[in-house]
């Protein structure tokens, strides 16, 4: 009996000093993250560690506890999870880090998206409803009966008296030809022929230089001719541009007058690139204008233009409007909205659960209370709160739609992600160039080892890698780069990958005086 108590005393004892060890052991050598997993294992709850992981999320797993180049610890990844990942590529948090987070959920859906576009324009002027002004003959102008731009006018409302000798000439053979044409009623065919169509001739002759009927009829009444005669408008409008000065002599084909009529216009908007296939002739269109709060017009396109700006990456459309008021002024912007008709049902989520690293997109889906896994999805095309998942996610499946950009800094999205399917192996030719990048940094000296052609620095945060703030080792790409610096100097600095793990500073030269305060401040 004591034999037996001795041995159960002694594997005690053994166990608890193998406890005691690789706490010690574990506290020395393990990042933050991995502290509380060994000190489950210490009291008594180890599990099995399937593998170790990379700590800054690169495709790189060993099976035996190592540190990467920068001296840090791989983390292990325990078999059916923990606080960070687990082998099956999900990721587990605690309740209560779960309500610290914020994070929510919604279902995956089916339902057909509808998508408004917008777009910004501008009032213009139907290009239909513009005329000319622009004498036929050379003359002069005797009187204006319109001289300001922006009067209103009537068809058929004289403009100007104009003053030519050729249009004193064309009146005289029309009178002339008009009493011949008379005296010879009682004549042969012949003459009387002959006589007529001097008169057709020259009255064609006035009526081509836009001479109206009504002042042909008055010159035929009087039989004679007039020095100056009325020069009319013909169409109603606003004079959008007048050129003609009283006393000014002008040229056949001068534009003196531009006539519009304002009564409907145009409302020409620049659409995105990526929405023109959304967009097509008859569809309703809602326009505000800010010169008049709260007032909404309605129209519909008539036209799509078959060009697209290279420059705004913008195709123009056209929705007429009635304008009967003249509120619509030409040149005044206005917003447009376009209800794009309703598609085909299908699986959607939240905008806000798409997490979009711009090589992927990927959506965290809830298996379990408070295991979540990342996948990767496909997406197609979007409406105002949601998007369409053409695979990765089913219906009714729960996607995080708040805090996931917080569940990856947390869990190293990345590793997780990484350990789908087979064991990463060699980076192929597109990992190897993302891996050439150009990453930027600031951050203070720590030392300097010009032997081995290496410098620590003290760095801030880098975005473009999601780094946190730390201190690590970097190889200078070039012995050269470390002369003038000294321990303790606040520097900006570029650096790459050139290799997995291997971070090559290749250019590297102090703060000014301002940015370093600001550093140490920071």
């Amino acid at each position: 009996m004591n034999r037996v108590l001795a041995i159960g005393a002694g594997v005690v004892a053994l166990a608890a000093a193998a406890g005691l060890g690789y706490s010690v052991g574990h506290q020395r050598s393990a990042t933050p993250n991995a502290a509380a997993p060994g000190a489950n294992a210490a009291a008594g709850t180890a599990r099995k560690i399937l593998y170790y992981r990379n700590p800054m999320g690169l495709p790189d797993t060993s099976p035996t506890p190592k540190k990467d180049p920068m001296g840090m610890d791989y983390i292990p990844v325990y078999e059916g999870g923990d606080e960070g990942e687990s082998g099956s590529g999900t990721l587990r948090l605690s309740v209560e880090k779960i309500q610290k987070l914020g994070v929510r959920t919604a279902e995956a859906k089916t339902q057909a998206l509808t998508r408004s576009v917008r777009a910004l324009g501008r009032i213009e002027v139907d290009e239909r409803r513009v005329a000319t002004v622009s004498p036929k003959f050379e003359g002069w102008v005797e009187r204006l009966h319109v001289n300001v731009t922006g009067q209103l006018v009537s068809r058929g409302q004289a403009l100007f008296d104009v003053y030519s000798p050729d249009l004193v000439s064309a009146q005289r053979e029309y009178a002339i030809a008009s009493k011949g044409n008379d005296a010879l009623k009682d004549a042969d065919g012949t003459a009387r022929e002959g006589m007529r169509g001097l008169a057709e001739a020259s009255l064609a002759r006035l009526r081509n230089w836009d001479i109206s009927e009504a002042q042909i009829k008055e010159l035929a009444q009087q039989g004679g001719t007039r020095r100056t005669l009325s020069f009319r408008s013909p169409v109603s409008g606003i004079v959008m541009e007048k050129k003609a000065v009283q006393g000014m002599r002008f040229a056949a084909g001068d534009a003196l007058y531009q006539i519009a009529d304002l009564s409907s216009v145009w409302v020409i908007a620049d659409v995105n690139e990526q929405d023109v296939g959304l967009i097509a002739p008859g569809q309703k269109a809602r326009i505000t204008i800010n010169a008049y709060p709260g007032k909404v017009f309605e129209g519909a396109i008539t036209y799509v233009y078959p060009t697209l700006n290279a420059e705004t990456r913008t195709v123009p459309v056209r929705v007429e409007l009635a304008n009967p008021g003249g509120l619509l002024k030409p040149g005044l912007f206005a917003s447009l909205e376009l209800s794009t008709a309703p598609r085909n049902p299908a699986v959607t989520v939240p905008l806000s659960a798409v997490i979009d690293s711009g090589a992927r997109q990927i959506v965290l889906v809830q298996v379990a209370e408070g295991r979540f896994e990342p996948r990767v999805v496909k997406l197609g095309s979007r409406s105002e709160s949601d998007v369409e998942v053409l695979d990765g996610v089913k219906a009714g499946e729960p996607v995080v739609t708040s805090a996931n950009f917080l569940i990856d800094a947390e869990s190293n999205l990345k590793a997780a992600v990484s350990s789908f399917g087979a064991q990463p192996s060699a980076p192929k030719a597109k990992d190897a160039a993302s891996a050439s990048a150009v990453h930027h940094g600031e951050g203070r000296i720590e030392a300097i080892d010009a032997a081995s052609g290496s410098i620590s620095l003290a760095h801030q945060p880098i975005a473009s890698l999601k780094w946190p703030a730390m201190t690590m080792d970097f190889v200078l790409a070039n012995a050269s780069l470390s002369e003038g610096l000294k321990v303790g100097a606040a520097v900006q600095f570029d650096f790459v990958e050139r290799q997995p793990g291997e971070w090559v500073v290749t250019t590297i030269k102090p703060l000014s005086a301002g940015d370093a305060a600001a550093h140490k401040g920071h």
